[in-house]
């Protein structure tokens, strides 16, 4: 067994049993068993081990936004008025805390969170950044990019060259 904080060692099987869980991660075994052309039980084994290792971390749905009255999308650079102190754990908690931010990473460069959340409307939009963007811990400014159409986006981590 692998440890959850050392990189991988995967082989061409695992790797094709990866790719074809991050296209279906509903298949039965039985099915993924016979698109990476092996037995059910040494698939079934294969799959529990990268469970287990943290290479497979969970099963989602990924859902359609605007099935769910998401129409937009907004990618927003935000700035803390300062990094020093416990400035960043304090707004890194209140991001964790609030749903209806979807990603938030912490970037190298002349900014230092970039942040993604979807709105239903203009004024769904206004006041998310009112109500809840600007008044989170330490926020200096913020600068929205919104979403005119998506040309890909993917939940697959690339696993090979090809």
């Amino acid at each position: 067994m692998r440890s959850k904080s050392s990189v991988a060692q995967l082989d061409a099987i695992d790797v094709s049993i990866l790719e074809v869980l991050q296209e279906d991660g509903r298949l039965s075994n039985l099915d993924l068993a016979q698109r990476v052309h092996l037995s059910p039980s040494a698939c079934l084994r294969r799959v529990k081990q990268l469970e287990e290792s943290g290479v497979i971390a969970r099963y989602v749905a990924l859902l359609n936004p605007k099935a769910v009255g998401q129409h937009g999308t907004s990618f927003t650079i935000v700035n803390l008025e300062t990094l020093g102190g416990d400035a960043l754990e304090r707004f890194e908690q209140a991001v964790r805390a609030e749903p209806r931010i979807l990603d938030c990473y912490y970037v190298a460069g002349a900014n230092d969170y970039l942040i993604r959340f979807t709105y239903r409307d203009a004024e769904d939009l206004e006041r998310f950044h009112t109500e809840v963007l600007m008044r989170l811990p330490g926020v200096a400014r913020s600068n929205s990019m919104l979403v005119l159409r998506t040309v890909k986006r993917t939940t697959a981590v690339p696993l090979s060259a090809g």
